[in-house]
């Protein structure tokens, strides 16, 4: 193996190493408005997501208040690409489903080289347009 192989080798393992430790830190988000979480009403406030493996491999996320009063553990229902534009701004995200005041966890992505996971909700209105709401998370730095 000659010695670019071998170097090159070396930095693809250190990038799936840092990107695997990146999308298992705990995130933290600001939230500025009442939301859903699978069957769970949230208020407004500071929230952190962790991403929690499980041994079948797929990931279930805790989103929990600041103050851990209130928690909730979301499997997705599937996952996928990111939007090109979620890519372009590198930031990991939450995505909201609104309609009138009213909004929904609908997705989470926790940064490049991750998917985008799809979040189930129910039904927010009857024959209202959806906007989405993006909040970007931030690294938790008490961890």
């Amino acid at each position: 193996m000659t010695n670019f192989t071998t170097r090159m080798m070396i930095a693809a393992a250190t990038l799936v190493v840092a990107a695997g430790a990146a999308s298992a830190q705990t995130m933290k988000a600001e939230i500025p408005f009442t939301f859903r979480a699978g069957d769970t009403v949230m208020a407004p406030g500071t929230y952190e997501i962790h991403r929690i493996h499980k041994q079948s491999g797929t990931p279930l996320f805790r989103v929990s208040d600041s103050r851990g009063e209130h928690a909730i553990a979301l499997m997705p229902i599937g996952s996928g690409d990111p939007k090109k534009a979620w890519e372009a701004g590198g930031a990991p995200l939450l995505s909201f489903d609104c309609v009138a005041s009213r909004c929904a966890l609908s997705g989470i992505w926790t940064g490049p080289l991750t998917p985008a996971y799809v979040i189930r909700h129910g039904k927010l209105g009857n024959d209202e347009p959806v906007r989405v709401a993006l909040i970007e998370m931030r690294p938790n730095k008490s961890e």
